[in-house]
């Protein structure tokens, strides 16, 4: 994001290594120029004008490639200084275009038309449509084709795909920065199919792939034909130029790369958001509190997949409640995965707390409060370790305890950055059990699972008092899990939720646990997006309110 000399230079190195396999159009995504979303960074003039420098210089680095066509995704401002600092945001004097450069000039530019204010979308605020600017289709000619150009959300409507084809396009190129989330592709796939069929045209679809703070994109870009098969297919998660070739009779071919399954989608997207977001904020690694549950186990596969386990450092910290299978687990798991790995008692620092308030204690019995210093004792050690590191603390936090408020403010929820906080509990299941399937050479040199068996088969436990088991305080995971979706992810409401069958009580439990816990997740720390509706962006209820249905 903003890195607008690098993002041209990759542009740039692409389109090159392209050209010289003879190829006479390059589609780059949506705002390639910038990164997806650059948010208030539009409002600021002088990013503006950085933009509109660095796409002209784009165009003149590749003036000698000739014959080559290159579409770039930018926002276009249009005015003076004093117009882009205007506090109506009614009508913003921006644009998300997409120009056409050759022969060292911008030939073309289209505007945006459809822009999406759902989910983690609020173009509304920065960007005016291609309407308002009385901005027309744009069609260019490359290689004897006509190639008309949308830009993301305008193919999932009738109108753009119907103006470019009136004014001659034979095919869309469509540049895009869609949000991943489980199964989006084949969402995406179908609606440009359905377009590409509409429309009789083929279709290619450029896509951005990487991480960006909370939201993943997840790459496979690809092409279909005028009947709406693929024909072209990019991978998942990996930087690729997808090379094909588009006949004049509409014809196209290309690799088609496979659809990798809902659980390999989430491992994908998971491993991209910490790789990027580490790599991105140049953190030099990465330290998670490993407690030999299987929330840590599944944070720390990841961040070693992410980052190499030379970057990674895992610290268990015991307390008196802690389980002796829950040290020989986190130690078999750290030695398996070959990371640095560090035990620190907390049964002092405990100790000389509950010795300190146990005159402002007296008479009261113990409760969620001695649960909560431990958990704070060990958030204050991470951090230090952090402080004194440069290392990036990775909660290890997941959906179901982030919605339900089982968690604790400054204590495990402390942290800079919470991996699994769109995971509810039973996905976290299914991620450990599939990366175990997968075959992986361990630090020993021997080929096998990563994440030890007890970890995911005995039942889960936060281990802050004696024998406490998380069905102590919640309803089984899968009554959860299943509740939590229809009422946060699909918005149904109570009454909606008991009629399909759930128990009333269990209903009322878990969504009151959701309102009263809204204060909670407002301090958590920001965490990789996976489902269509996730505590963040796409979230943002009030903390104080008596709605309740």
């Amino acid at each position: 994001m903003g890195d607008l000399p690098g993002n041209a230079r990759r542009i740039a190195e692409s389109a090159r290594a392209a050209h010289a396999q003879g190829a006479v159009l390059v589609l780059a995504p949506e705002l390639s120029l910038t990164g997806y979303p650059p948010e208030d960074l539009l409002l600021r003039p002088a990013f503006m004008q950085a933009c509109e420098q660095q796409l002209q210089q784009l165009a003149e680095d590749l003036a000698d490639c000739e014959g080559l066509h290159v579409v770039v995704g930018h926002p276009l401002a249009w005015g003076d200084a004093a117009d882009l600092r205007s506090k109506s945001f009614s009508l913003p004097r921006r644009f998300n275009s997409a120009s056409v450069l050759t022969g060292g000039q911008v030939v073309a530019t289209y505007c945006k038309r459809e822009l999406p204010n759902y989910q983690v979308f609020d173009e509304r605020r920065y960007f005016a449509s291609g309407r308002d600017a009385q901005r027309g289709a744009v069609v260019f000619e490359a290689g004897g084709l006509r190639f008309g150009l949308l830009i993301c959300e305008d193919a999932w409507f009738d109108e753009p795909a119907a103006a470019a084809q009136a004014a001659g396009a034979q095919v869309l190129c469509v540049l895009n920065a869609s949000p991943f989330h489980l199964d989006k592709h084949g969402e995406r796939e179908e609606r440009m199919a359905a377009r590409a069929r509409a429309s009789g045209m083929p279709l290619l679809y450029a896509h951005l792939v990487g991480g960006q703070d909370e939201v993943v994109f997840d790459g496979a870009s690809f092409a279909v034909d005028a009947t709406g098969e693929i024909q072209a297919r990019a991978a998942s998660f990996e930087v690729e130029t997808l090379m094909l070739e588009v006949g004049s009779d509409g014809q196209v071919h290309g690799p088609v790369s496979p659809v990798p399954d809902q659980d390999e989608q989430a491992w994908g997207a998971l491993v991209t958001g910490v790789r990027d977001y580490l790599g991105k904020n140049g953190f030099p690694g990465a330290i998670i509190g490993l407690s030999g549950g299987i929330d840590s186990a599944l944070v720390l596969a990841v961040a070693v997949d992410a980052l190499g386990a030379d970057k990674v450092r895992a610290v268990m910290m015991p307390s008196p409640y802690t389980a002796e299978i829950s040290w020989l687990d986190a130690r078999d798991m750290a030695a398996r995965l070959g990371v640095r790995y560090d035990e620190i008692d907390i049964a002092p620092m405990f100790g000389a707390f509950r010795e300190a308030l146990a005159g402002q204690f007296a008479g009261m019995a113990e409760d969620t409060t001695e649960e909560n210093i431990q958990a704070r004792v060990r958030g204050t050690l991470l951090m230090a370790l952090s402080n004194k590191t440069g290392a990036i603390v990775l909660t290890t936090g997941n959906k179901s305890e982030m919605a339900t408020g089982y968690c604790t403010l400054y204590g495990d929820m402390a942290g800079g950055f919470a991996v699994i906080k769109d995971v509810a509990k039973t996905l976290v299941y299914r991620l450990a059990e599939w990366k175990n399937r997968q075959p992986a050479e361990r630090a020993d040199g021997t080929v096998g699972p990563v994440i030890p068996e007890r970890i995911i088969t005995r039942p889960p436990s936060a281990e802050l008092r004696p024998d406490q088991k998380d069905q102590d305080s919640l309803p089984p995971y899968e009554v959860l899990d299943a509740i939590l979706a229809r009422y946060m992810e699909d918005d149904q409401g109570i009454e909606e939720i008991v009629a399909a069958g759930f128990e009333r009580a269990d209903v009322e439990r878990v969504t009151r646990l959701i309102k009263i816990n809204e204060y909670k997740r407002r301090q958590s720390p920001v965490g990789i997006r996976v489902t269509h509706r996730a505590f963040g962006r796409d979230w943002r209820y009030p903390i104080t309110s008596k709605f309740r249905a």
